[in-house]
């Protein structure tokens, strides 16, 4: 039985063939990022020499951003960042765009190449919102079985979205590329979730299962550490 979207959350088990749940493995090797501050000198001067000049406006306009949105609401941050990531990126298979079957992009990475997958926008939501005073704890990165009717055939997928928590109890707000309106876990009858993390544990059910350190790296792990020498610490 699937999980509902729940603050309180039991540790995850291992499962045989989701995807979803290989990325669980991954998860296990995950550092800490404090994306609390963003050296945008340095990302905006890589942005242009890795991507050029639209790339680099693109991180100029961020940066602007979140200086207006340091004093917000957390709903305003919310809004206003989920607007940008949706704005300007596109949905992107990982194997058109990187030719790899799953690969982690860094926000700098989608904004360079303005598009990205799943992950791709829920990454770079989280790490922004982070760095716009957001508390870490009010934000999961969540996997869903996600509902898509296409020609009126029903599918069901692996999906990411991003999870925002005003308290511990509260009903989640969850950001998706897949519909740009900000809403309510439970209007979204679409989404069945499967597992959230963030860059300090991950959830199932009723208690946190703090991520442990491996010896291997992984893409969560790499990620993360691509985004730290991006300027993001």
């Amino acid at each position: 039985m699937l999980i509902s979207f729940t603050k309180n959350t039991r540790p995850i088990s291992l499962c045989k063939t989701l995807k979803s749940w290989g990325l669980f493995l991954l998860l296990l090797s995950a550092s800490c990022i404090n994306a609390a501050s963003c050296d945008f000198d340095k990302l905006g001067n890589l942005a242009r020499s890795r991507y050029g000049e639209e790339a680099y406006k693109s991180i100029s306009e961020l940066n602007q951003l979140v200086r207006q949105l340091k004093q917000a609401s957390d709903i305003e941050k919310l809004t206003q960042i989920n607007n940008f990531f949706n704005r300007k990126m596109r949905f992107v298979d990982d194997i058109e765009l990187w030719n790899k079957v799953d690969y982690w992009a860094t926000p700098l990475e989608s904004i360079g190449v303005q598009g990205g997958d799943c992950e791709d926008f829920s990454i770079a939501k989280y790490i922004f919102l982070k760095v716009a005073n957001v508390a870490n704890d009010k934000l999961r990165l969540t996997y869903v079985r996600a509902v898509l009717y296409k020609q009126d055939i029903k599918t069901v997928r692996g999906h990411m979205v991003l999870s925002y928590y005003a308290t511990p109890q509260s009903e989640p707000l969850i950001l998706d590329n897949l519909i740009p309106n900000i809403m309510p876990a439970s209007a979204r009858t679409d989404l069945s979730p499967v597992f959230s993390f963030n860059d300090k544990g991950l959830w199932v059910g009723n208690s946190n299962a703090s991520s442990s350190s491996q010896a291997s790296l992984s893409r969560w792990r790499d990620v993360l550490a691509r985004i730290k020498a991006d300027g993001i610490e």
